[in-house]
């Protein structure tokens, strides 16, 4: 479950990595200034899923999955309400981005 990723060098400011979500890894192509978020906001998904085994041996990955997004997103409602929305978006927006490849991947 680590964020791990070799950089993969284009001619433009982009850079496709392989981020790890949960033991599955996944080719993102980003812009250069995101790589850190992203990194980030990989690691919080995994240890807030690594949380969420340790309190619910029996359920699936699919389920821990959805209390992650539930999470995250709670935490984005919260934010909307006190107006504190430029922080916490960005990182539901990349959580989603990651959430909407690991989707596809399983279809």
């Amino acid at each position: 479950m680590h964020c791990t990723s070799k950089p993969i060098k284009n001619m433009d400011d982009k850079l496709t990595i392989k981020v790890n979500i949960v033991d599955r890894y996944y080719p993102l192509k980003i812009e250069r200034k995101d790589e850190e978020k992203i990194r980030k906001a990989a690691k919080k998904i995994n240890d807030t899923v690594t949380q969420y085994r340790k309190l619910y041996a029996n359920k699936d990955e699919q389920d821990f999955l959805a209390m992650v997004a539930l999470q995250f997103v709670t935490k984005l409602v919260e934010a909307e309400e006190h107006h504190e929305i430029h922080p916490v978006l960005e990182e539901v927006r990349q959580f989603d981005k990651i959430l909407e490849d690991l989707l596809k991947d399983n279809e």
